[in-house]
């Protein structure tokens, strides 16, 4: 199964928005709101991605004068980053390090976890040596839901039909609107559970309703009987006598 990566519906870096380390506080929120994003790289010399600078690393600016206290009260290492953001003036200062990144060759459901468990929009995708190559966002990832449905359905067929050898006879999938209907009859109840399986992974799906039936139940299949094993020449003692 061809699932899309990131590469595929990645910015790439030739229009990717990038900040060098001593790019000024100031630069840095002009970049995002002419060009209408919530974050930005950190390039090194060479291309490397240093870090990001978000929206909230700005934030930290403005949230210094309501949190400041005593300069001489004790502070957790939380709240020692918080206060160094607030008083950055360049991009090195304000970044978030090291950046959560993706490779191109990643799937885009790898993406979509990623920025799910780190609560950001979007991060840099990186080559094997940390350079970078474009930007991911989860609007591109919603990309892979603007596939047509004849798109779909034809890829869903040619997987169940060319990769699994199901039988073409007999049975139907048809997609309207990211939704998969399958009807019809299989031979094993295994075979229907491979085409819902199937037919959930394709990208750009929405639903599956699984009308499928079946003529053999082969969840059930009896336990192969273990033979204990003798040896090679078990019954050679039997069968003749000494040499």
């Amino acid at each position: 199964m061809a699932h899309r990566t990131v590469e595929s519906v990645m910015t790439p870096v030739a229009q990717v928005v990038s900040v060098r380390p001593g790019t000024p506080y100031k630069e840095v929120v002009k970049l995002l709101t002419q060009h209408a994003v919530s974050a930005v790289p950190v390039l090194g010399e060479a291309g490397h991605v240093l870090g990001v600078v978000s929206e909230a690393d700005l934030l930290f600016k403005e949230t210094r004068t309501a949190s400041s206290g005593s300069a001489r009260a004790a502070i957790s290492p939380k709240q020692a980053l918080s206060r160094h953001k607030a008083e950055g003036a360049t991009a090195v200062e304000l970044m978030t390090a090291p950046a959560v990144t993706i490779r191109p060759d990643e799937q885009v459901a790898a993406a979509a976890r990623r920025l799910e468990e780190h609560r950001i929009k979007r991060m840099p995708v990186v080559d094997g040596e940390g350079r970078l190559v474009g930007i991911v966002s989860r609007r591109d990832l919603l990309r892979v839901f603007l596939r047509t449905d004849r798109e779909m359905e034809a890829e869903l067929r040619s997987l169940l039909v060319d990769s699994f050898w199901i039988d073409p006879n007999g049975w139907s999938a048809r997609v309207s609107e990211g939704r998969v209907l399958l009807s019809g009859r299989m031979d094993r109840r295994s075979t229907v559970r491979i085409a819902e399986s199937a037919a959930r992974r394709i990208d750009g799906v929405v639903a599956v309703d699984n009308e499928l039936t079946y003529t053999e139940d082969d969840s059930q299949v009896p336990p192969v009987r273990e033979v204990p094993f003798k040896g090679v020449f078990a019954g050679l003692h039997r069968s003749g006598g000494r040499h």
